[in-house]
């Protein structure tokens, strides 16, 4: 087993872990907004994507997809779409939630009638936070986790350059097993950290009234994401 090629492997993975993209972007949401089994369930589907990633990169898998143009384009389009889907949604939740703050504040301002907020115009406004920004289960905290990181085609990119960078015909088998391993490990303890420390109590207070401003960082994030992609395929084309 090759272990300085493994202490690379590690260090390399752990900067691009700690560096700010939609997977770190998608952890501080949840973990600040849901409870902390749904912001655990997140960090595992980020986890097992970047597992599924190292595992397509080994078998060569990934080298396919980006030597096919059609199928390569396809993962691209797929990709940036679903991306700028979860920032879009990231900023109309953020706008929701202003909305109902600045409609519940004037409600117990005590405006004037014509201006008076019913009470379930508050509840419209609150159900449509609820609808983009409401309580998620351990499952969609997964299956967002999971598809955020699987679905970047950058992701796939930056794994396919990594192993092919140091990861040689003469490698072992055993030496790409760990390598697996260790990159599975190192994910779900940085993201397992965030889920954890984030979730607090005193934390999720503390950053309640960020909420929109969260939501709006996040948004703009994936939608850069989504905006580069894009554009770098009107440049390619």
């Amino acid at each position: 087993m090759d272990l300085s090629l493994l202490l690379t492997l590690a260090v390399i993975h752990a900067v691009a872990l700690i560096s700010p993209g939609p997977d770190f972007a998608i952890m501080v949401k949840i973990a600040t907004q849901q409870s902390r089994s749904t912001a655990v369930a997140a960090a595992v589907g980020i986890s097992i994507a970047i597992l599924a990633h190292t595992i397509l990169s080994l078998t060569g898998v990934s080298l396919l997809i980006k030597s096919s143009h059609t199928l390569y384009l396809l993962v691209q389009i797929v990709g940036a779409s679903y991306l700028a889907w979860m920032g879009l949604g990231a900023l109309r939740a953020g706008l929701a939630i202003l909305a109902k703050r600045k409609m519940s504040a004037r409600v117990h301002a005590g405006t004037n009638d014509d201006a008076v907020i019913s009470a379930g115009d508050v509840e419209g406004v609150a159900s449509v936070a609820g609808g983009l920004g409401g309580a998620m289960s351990r499952r969609q905290g997964f299956l967002t986790g999971l598809y955020t990181n699987l679905l970047n085609p950058k992701a796939l990119v930056f794994f396919l350059t990594l192993f092919s960078a140091l990861i040689t015909p003469s490698v072992t088998t055993s030496t790409k097993i760990a390598s697996a391993i260790l990159l599975l490990s190192l994910s779900l303890a940085w993201f397992g950290f965030l889920a954890v420390m984030l979730s607090k109590a005193q934390v999720q207070l503390k950053l309640q009234r960020l909420t929109p401003v969260i939501d709006a960082v996040i948004g703009v994030i994936f939608m850069s994401v989504a905006l580069a992609i894009y554009s770098n395929l009107l440049l390619t084309a």
